[in-house]
């Protein structure tokens, strides 16, 4: 294995200790229908380098183990955030409006999720998808402006490596 390949792994081993650890901290806010996931935020790095969409994945795959849902949550919850990181990465060139995606992901496949398990009824759906949209615009929302305050420090991006979209304006 080359030097590069095992700083890559290695990197996404952080990013996933990292989501799994801001999870397990937060844990009161990071779960729920009105939950504030600030571990999300690291979805963004996706934006920079694709191949953190592995480092993210297993990481709320670890923090959704922790979830009182069980196993549909695990995957279902785990999905999403892979749809988002994979929609983060590819379907938009500026970083804003990969925004939008994380945000509507999982407002509606969480929303939909939380009304299946915990079998509320559908009329509510909106009413969920809506908690889990205004949790994760917060989440995300601060993971924007942290970019937008670093995206001019050489040595944060010389950490993460880019691959892509680098340097950006928004």
């Amino acid at each position: 294995m080359s030097d590069k390949l095992l700083l890559r792994i290695a990197q996404n081993g952080i990013v996933a200790a990292i989501y799994f650890l801001l999870c397990l901290l937060l844990n009161g806010i990071s779960y729920g229908p009105m939950q504030i996931r600030f571990a999300e935020l690291l979805c963004l790095l996706c934006f920079f380098r694709p191949d953190f969409i592995s480092g993210l994945t297993i990481g709320c795959f670890l923090a959704n183990l922790n979830s009182s849902l069980g196993w549909p949550d695990i995957l279902i919850g785990t999905g999403a955030t892979f749809l988002s990181c994979v929609l983060i990465c590819f379907a938009s060139p500026r970083l804003l409006i990969a925004c939008l995606y994380p945000i509507a992901i999982n407002a509606f496949v969480v929303g939909a999720e939380l009304c299946w398990l915990l079998d509320l009824p559908w009329d509510t759906f909106w009413y969920q998808a809506g908690l889990v949209c205004a949790g994760e615009t917060i989440a995300i929302a601060v993971g924007y402006a942290f970019f937008m305050i670093v995206r001019n420090n050489k040595t944060f991006f010389r950490a993460i490596s880019p691959t892509r979209h680098y340097p950006f304006k928004y």
